[in-house]
């Protein structure tokens, strides 16, 4: 039996392998997302960077004389403003009229020297507020390089103060500048859709493909078991799909540094560690499986390749409306949410790309993703042993 499996096995890597359109089939996503977001990188390095007459100035509310010569030496223009400009300068920096607003408790430096951390018995340390707008590329680039040189002050001086402490809403972006963030929000969706491209490039010509041209019938009239060839191929598809993964795995690692190219000023690709490619590489893999079996089943229904493609633009309409549900809001948190397959798929993606997941919840999307593909597998077995299906004119 053993045998019989590995040489319908070995006939299926022969098609593939010897069939150049199959491998294209297989390398396009991978192509795709390279591309892709190589491109969305590209477009938001050019959103994102500062004017080319760029040089970072600052609001200051009683800013002390020790930070005034460390940001002057930076390059900062400092300009002094009395408290009862706040409001106004808020309103600037929102409509982008301004970029930096640093607001100092009175006599800041004292109150600093008099601060001890083990004395403080729960008292706050001195803290400094820092207003810009995310959205606007000299402010965010004042901001960041801003808080660089407070953070290195701070660092000189044990602690000794707190920035932005009990201030929620220092981004002061707009509502109408809120949506250019989806962009972030998209990688989930592409992911999906090049995932799927992927399987649906393999599984209908294995199966359908074979009925249409009259080989699958053959096959069953042999000696061989239904079972055995079910097995056969169901297993090449998964060898095969895998291969596929683990491309759109190397092109989404490879692709990511690209894609942080817009904003290596906020996020750095370096910020993901080998874990997070892991788990994304678990799940990538996870919904493979799942959907090369749904993809297996439509095609064994169809008689031909292309009745099969077409028979399974209604799963495509599906895995894209799933993906579309990770543009909403932050991954989901409860578990329960990953035991849907597909839909946990996605939001163990948002989470990963977003730094902010759950290995078990991630552990549960992949299981469930394992079971439901298994479950076709069984399934698909089945209707290899029916006449109905598989002579179905």
């Amino acid at each position: 039996m053993k045998s019989n499996i590995l040489t319908v096995m070995s006939k299926e890597f022969s098609r593939f392998f010897g069939d150049r359109r199959m491998i294209i089939m297989v390398l396009l996503p991978a192509i795709l997302i390279y591309v892709v977001y190589s491109f969305m990188g590209t477009a938001m390095a050019t959103v994102n960077a500062p004017d080319a007459d760029y040089s970072p100035k600052a609001y200051a509310v009683n800013m002390p004389d020790s930070i005034i010569n460390v940001s002057q030496a930076a390059g900062f223009s400092i300009l002094h403003v009395d408290e009862n400009e706040i409001d106004g300068i808020k309103e600037r920096i929102s409509q982008k009229d301004a970029e930096l607003l640093l607001v100092f408790p009175l006599n800041f430096d004292e109150l600093v020297v008099e601060y001890d951390v083990q004395t403080a018995g729960g008292r706050p340390a001195p803290n400094i507020e820092v207003y810009f707008n995310s959205t606007d590329p000299n402010s965010s680039r004042s901001n960041y390089l801003m808080i660089r040189i407070i953070d290195e002050y701070e660092s000189s001086l044990a602690n000794k103060f707190d920035i932005n402490r009990g201030i929620p809403d220092a981004d002061l972006v707009t509502a109408e500048d809120m949506s250019a963030r989806i962009i972030s929000s998209l990688m989930p969706m592409l992911l999906m859709i090049f995932l799927y491209s992927g399987c649906a490039g393999i599984a209908p010509e294995s199966i359908a493909g074979e009925k249409e041209r009259g080989t699958l019938a053959t096959l069953l009239v042999t000696p061989l078991k239904r079972s055995e060839l079910a097995a056969g191929k169901i297993f090449s598809l998964c060898v095969l799909s895998f291969l596929s993964g683990l491309v759109t795995v190397a092109a989404t690692i490879l692709s990511l540094p690209n894609l942080m190219a817009g904003a290596e000023d906020l996020i750095d690709a370096g910020i993901y560690i080998a874990a997070d490619y892991m788990f994304l590489a678990f799940v990538i893999l996870s919904t493979i499986l799942l959907l090369v079996a749904l993809i297996s089943i439509i095609s064994a229904f169809a008689k031909s390749v292309k009745e099969a493609n077409t028979s399974v633009m209604p799963l495509m309409i599906i895995v894209m409306l799933v993906g579309v549900t990770g543009m909403f809001g932050d991954a989901q948190t409860d578990l329960i949410y990953y035991v849907i397959p597909l839909y946990g798929s996605v939001q163990s993606m948002s989470g990963v790309f977003s730094l902010d997941y759950s290995a078990v919840n991630i552990a549960v999307s992949c299981a469930s993703n394992l079971i439901f593909a298994g479950i076709g597998v069984f399934a698909l077995t089945k209707m290899f042993n029916s006449e109905k299906v598989m002579f179905s004119k």
